[in-house]
């Protein structure tokens, strides 16, 4: 027979462990790729959360990113209430009152927006608001785009686009 027992004291000492988490304020912190800054991170307070297994960065009262192209001239910007970034997986969860313009002119809001860092993408499957050229487009079933939000497909969209006019010769 094997038997085995655990101390209580242990036990309760264990379940009052506390999680160490860092706190910064008045963040400042780049995002580079191959030598070449990509982005831009600004936000009033930082709490990492150090748990092993995965760790996360979470952003509580805000955050702003600005996003570079190869001359680091910005290309377009994004701003959220909340963030929270999961260290292993390089994914950033956006939520409440996310908003994303290009230099192009292009607008997006949402309530939570997911960036996947590895892959330069944005995507949700929330219901998106995008203003282009003055036209409202909506995706209601979400959508996905470039970081730098110069190229975006919307899901289940709904709104009106101006078609040029066609240079088809007509018979």
């Amino acid at each position: 027979m094997i038997s085995c027992s655990n101390n209580y004291q242990e036990v309760q000492d264990l379940a009052r462990k506390k999680i160490p988490i860092d706190t910064v304020t008045q963040v400042e912190s780049y995002l580079s790729q191959d030598g070449l800054v990509k982005a831009k991170l600004t936000a009033p307070i930082m709490t990492t959360i150090n748990v092993s297994d995965s760790p996360k960065t979470e952003f509580p009262r805000s955050l702003h990113v600005d996003f570079y192209n190869d001359s680091t001239k910005i290309q377009s910007r994004l701003f959220s209430k909340y963030g929270l970034y999961y260290n292993n997986k390089h994914l950033v969860l956006l939520r409440d009152s996310v908003i994303v313009f290009n230099i192009a002119g292009d607008t997006l809001r949402t309530e939570k927006l997911w960036w996947n860092q590895d892959k330069q993408l944005l995507y949700t499957d929330v219901p998106v608001h995008i203003i282009q050229d003055g036209q409202p487009l909506e995706g209601q079933n979400g959508m996905t785009a470039k970081q730098d939000f110069s190229a975006w497909t919307l899901l289940n969209a709904k709104g009106t686009l101006p078609v040029a006019d066609s240079t088809l010769p007509t018979n």
